[in-house]
């Protein structure tokens, strides 16, 4: 008589069996372990790209126009041959040592991603693409694209909307910001270096942070650094942008950013006629007799013909007072719903774009 089944033994130590999905997220992970980071955090650089619902699109749309312009600033991109052959004058005595390297560096080849010129990562918000770079200058890069698609005319894009230069990261905190931009700030705006500015502020999933002690901080220091830097809202010569999402700050200071539609793809490609039609149009719907609420979608109109001025606000620092102009904006909404006077806006909005005013 055949002897029953006996039972597979337990597992040792009282733990329980592991199923297969923890394999399978656990290879997942080790694939890109490899001292990339998978989203976006502080201490990268990179590019800031909103787009208009197809992220997917807009990382291929991204790869193709930063490649295009990256090899005309910087040449063909370069890569690392980990397997380089050794030499064949090495001494007997090398040989072990020439193998064990040549192994290391086979094992390295295989577990490591290429370290590319551009990297998409994960940005953590909607509609927003995050691309690392690395080797390069994204606000120099940045301004190269717009200022050629500026004096071409050309369309190259479809979906994407603007394109940011992000020239660092820090955590979304007002004393990280604060000890960040110190030394952030100073290769524009630290004597003898002066010029006028603007800051230009959005958040997105991020709750805690306040939009008016962000800019009133940023702006004191800015004063510190040179008293001869003065505010300018019409034409300034540069734009402190501030990108918060979720807990990391983006910054960065850019030039033309009126000049380029704040930084929109889309728009600045249109000719002045357009322009001038669209000024026409905004100007009959503004003399109906009511305030009227002017649409900034990236979708549809241009992000820098929506601002109008109705108030005044005074920055100060223990030193000096920072001069402004009366000024308020319509907000700014990359997902097309309704805007409103950036003075509506509560703290806790998630996501907001305001001029400094």
């Amino acid at each position: 008589m055949a002897s029953p089944v006996q039972p597979s033994p337990p597992p040792a130590a009282g733990g329980k069996r592991k199923g297969k999905a923890v394999y399978v997220q656990a290879k997942r992970a080790r694939r890109w372990d490899v001292g990339k980071p998978r989203q976006l955090e502080p201490g990268l650089q990179g590019i800031l790209i909103t787009c208009n619902m197809n992220e997917r699109k807009c990382v291929e749309e991204a790869y193709s126009l930063l490649n295009e312009y990256g090899d005309d600033l910087y040449g063909p991109e370069k890569f690392t041959d980990t397997n380089q052959p050794s030499s064949g004058n090495e001494e007997e005595d090398d040989d072990v040592e020439a193998a064990l390297k040549k192994e290391v560096d086979d094992i390295r080849a295989s577990t490591e991603m290429r370290r590319r010129r551009f990297q998409s990562v994960e940005s953590g918000a909607n509609n927003v693409v995050f691309i690392r770079t690395l080797g390069i200058e994204p606000e120099k890069l940045v301004h190269h694209i717009l200022q050629d698609m500026h004096n071409t005319k050309k369309k190259k894009t479809r979906v994407i909307l603007r394109m940011l230069p992000i020239s660092g990261t820090c955590k979304a905190f007002l004393e990280d910001m604060k000890k960040y931009a110190e030394t952030f700030l100073e290769p524009w705006f630290k004597a003898p270096n002066k010029g006028t500015f603007q800051i230009v502020y959005k958040s997105r999933n991020n709750s805690h942070m306040n939009r008016d002690d962000v800019i009133k901080e940023l702006a004191g220091i800015v004063g510190s650094l040179n008293s001869e830097n003065k505010v300018d809202l019409t034409n300034p010569e540069y734009t402190v942008v501030v990108e918060i999402i979720k807990a990391v700050c983006c910054l960065s200071v850019v030039k033309d950013y009126m000049l380029f539609r704040k930084y929109n793809l889309q728009e600045v490609v249109k000719s002045a006629k357009d322009q001038s039609q669209l000024h026409q149009k905004q100007a009959e719907h503004a003399g109906n007799g009511k305030e009227a609420k002017l649409e900034s979608c990236d979708k549809s109109h241009p992000s820098g013909l929506a601002e109008r001025n109705d108030q005044q606000e005074v920055l100060e620092n223990s030193e000096k007072v920072v001069q402004t102009k009366p000024g308020s904006e319509t907000k700014e909404n990359e997902g097309g719903t309704k805007p409103e006077l950036a003075s509506q806006v509560p703290e806790e909005s998630k996501s907001n774009e305001n001029d400094l005013t």
